[in-house]
């Protein structure tokens, strides 16, 4: 019985044991972003998605394990011959996606491997093209092309080619330092041409800045002018006007009774006295060729005072009557 019992025993742990490795192997838990490829007798059946999945024990297995996420591949860097042959080393990193995990699986043998050398030969066909001031210009264009390329050729892998890009780009150590050198020499010609743009600039400023100034100064001296002609023609019109006023009153005082002999005094008296004044400044007296006009107005001054002098006493001692 005891023999019986045990051997009973191991037959169920052993049931239990196998029925457990055959649920084990009947359940899939596929996780997010993920897809596996179920071989049912070694041929393609389904794929599984994220989740629980289930599939027959030693009838079907799962063949492969596809990320569904956008992944990364580094591109070994490459020796590549430029246009005008001159060597550039270059290396990149391609960013890709699996869009059908069948053709993943039975596209290519290693898809990884095969874009990989894709990138390669393509970016070597392209720099090919290109000479090399232009291939560092273009690097936008060279990575569109090379992602244009592959992913056109990786649609029958399942694989969704996402971006390509340079990473490094290097030219030879001789090239590398006669660019330097012409960058150098560019940016000298550039200060250069600053410099005499600063000069140039300043002289433009400076000869504005004269001819403002001699604007402004001429414009003051025209007002200057103007004024001063302006006060002259003033000062002329006053004194014709005062000349006239003069004149007129003159002309009134001449034809009141006494008024031609007052005139005659007066005109005397400065004649006389201008013979004086030139008496005092020179040693040369000027007189006139008629000197009998002289003694007839002197004559007649003196008539006029006296005549004067006696109307002025009359009229006293008419007062005094």
């Amino acid at each position: 019985m005891e023999i019986f019992f045990d051997s009973g025993l191991m037959v169920l742990f052993l049931i239990a044991a196998l029925v457990f490795i055959i649920v084990a192997k009947s359940v899939a838990i596929v996780p997010q972003q993920h897809a596996w490829v179920i071989e049912r007798l070694g041929k393609y059946d389904r794929s599984l998605s994220a989740g629980l999945g289930f599939c027959v024990p030693f009838i079907e297995r799962v063949a492969y394990k596809h990320s569904l996420k956008e992944d990364v591949l580094d591109v070994d860097p490459q020796i590549c011959i430029t246009a005008d042959n001159s060597q550039l080393k270059i290396d990149g990193v391609l960013y890709y996606q699996v869009t059908d995990p069948r053709l993943a699986s039975y596209g290519s043998s290693n898809y990884l491997d095969a874009i990989r050398q894709l990138a390669q030969t393509t970016l070597r066909s392209e720099i090919g093209r290109l000479e090399l001031d232009k291939a560092f210009q273009e690097r936008d264009a060279i990575n569109t092309k090379v992602v244009s390329v592959i992913d056109e050729a990786a649609t029958n892998w399942g694989v969704k080619v996402l971006r390509y890009e340079i990473k490094d780009l290097t030219p030879p150590e001789g090239i590398l330092k006669a660019m330097e050198a012409q960058i150098r020499a560019e940016r000298e010609k550039r200060a250069l041409i600053a410099a005499s743009e600063g000069r140039r600039q300043e002289q433009i400023n400076i000869a504005e800045g004269e001819r403002e100034a001699a604007i402004r100064q001429s414009e003051g001296e025209k007002q200057a002018a103007i004024n001063k002609a302006e006060g002259e023609a003033m000062a002329i019109t006053l004194v014709a006007e005062a000349t006239a006023q003069a004149i007129v009153k003159v002309a009134g005082a001449s034809e009141a009774p006494g008024g031609m002999n007052a005139i005659n005094l007066q005109l005397g008296e400065k004649y006389v006295a201008a013979f004086a004044e030139l008496a005092k400044e020179g040693n040369t007296v000027i007189l006139p060729a008629d000197l009998s006009s002289v003694g007839s107005l002197v004559a007649g001054a003196m008539g006029i005072l006296k005549g004067v002098q006696q109307g002025g006493a009359g009229q006293g001692d008419a007062l005094r009557r």
